[in-house]
């Protein structure tokens, strides 16, 4: 029943548009221009293709790399599509299970992930946590945008909903005596 939640408010969260509390954001991702069309790299102890429904299921630490993002996660479906020269393009990544993302300059973990590879975004929901340097941000549901680099990050799936709030840690670094 939870696990079932989380996936509508992930599903869910795709389609809201954001506050403009929530547009504020933590600032740029080292994400930002982050190229979508690269090649995408997936490893996983198992592989159950449902071709009918254009999906693939990965399971058992499943890992997938494109550039310099590795996406992790104890189960992950891909929703896919036939392209030309008998390739399969690559719509969507839905992670579940312990899910971390890293990336030269951040770390996120959460419960649920989804990579929406048409639209450029991810999402995660459900304890996330973003960590950039010594800083790190508490939430319930992240969006990162590949395009501009903009993330936001709200105290709860929905983000009218009254719940949780976002916390943080800021780590301010030395500077120079003057």
């Amino acid at each position: 029943m939870i696990r079932s939640a989380l996936l509508l408010a992930a599903a869910a969260a795709l389609t809201l548009p954001l506050s403009a509390s929530a547009q504020s954001g933590f600032g740029n991702s080292a994400l930002k221009g982050h190229d979508t069309r690269a090649p995408i790299d997936i490893d996983a102890a198992r592989i159950e293709v449902r071709d009918r429904d254009s999906q693939a299921i990965f399971s058992g630490a499943v890992r997938v790399v494109q550039g310099n993002m590795t996406l992790n996660a104890a189960t992950m479906r891909v929703f896919y599509e036939n392209a030309a020269g008998g390739n399969l393009a690559i719509n969507r990544l839905d992670a579940e299970g312990g899910v971390q993302l890293v990336s030269p300059s951040e770390r996120v973990s959460s419960r649920l992930g989804i990579y929406d590879v048409q639209t450029r975004q991810i999402t995660f929901v459900g304890g996330v946590v973003l960590n950039r340097g010594d800083s790190v941000l508490r939430g319930e549901r992240l969006v990162i945008d590949l395009e501009n680099g903009r993330s936001t990050l709200d105290g709860s799936a929905s983000s009218t909903d009254g719940g949780p709030r976002v916390t943080g840690r800021f780590v301010v670094p030395p500077r120079g005596s003057q």
